[in-house]
């Protein structure tokens, strides 16, 4: 799989930082006073620093869960999935969408859970029961 790159808007690289490399384990790579760039699984994030940082829609609705957007993440194993959770528990992390299963008992079954990182910005992680239903209709 290619590895893709995201940029979006930080309030300061100090808490993100602490939030994408204390908490979430990712490597940090280069970084100026302006941006930060992480290995976030094996993909290249690039958070820049912004005072205009966009209100949230919750217009997304999956399987009957209102859903913040835009909002990115990552798909894991069941055991990353498990590992972030208790993460988040210890740091005392807010979940935005509880860690639940969607879609139970059909195709593409998975855990999900939404956070906020320090800048406001949304994120979800989910690990799928079957990994070879990521694209199941």
């Amino acid at each position: 799989m290619n590895a893709f790159h995201y940029a979006f808007k930080i309030k300061d690289i100090n808490s993100t930082r602490k939030f994408y490399v204390d908490i979430l384990g990712c490597k940090e790579g280069r970084s100026t006073e302006n941006w930060i760039d992480f290995d976030f699984f094996g993909h290249q994030l690039s958070g820049h620093i912004s005072d205009a940082i966009p209100e949230l829609d919750y217009c997304g609705k999956v399987d009957g869960v209102r859903v913040p957007i835009p909002h990115f993440g990552c798909i894991l194993t069941i055991s990353q999935f498990e590992t972030l959770q208790q993460k988040f528990e210890i740091n005392t992390i807010k979940f935005v969408v509880k860690p639940q299963t969607r879609y139970a008992g059909q195709a593409g079954e998975q855990r999900t859970m939404f956070v906020f990182d320090f800048s406001g910005n949304p994120l979800e992680f989910k690990a799928f029961s079957d990994e070879n239903e990521v694209f199941a209709k």
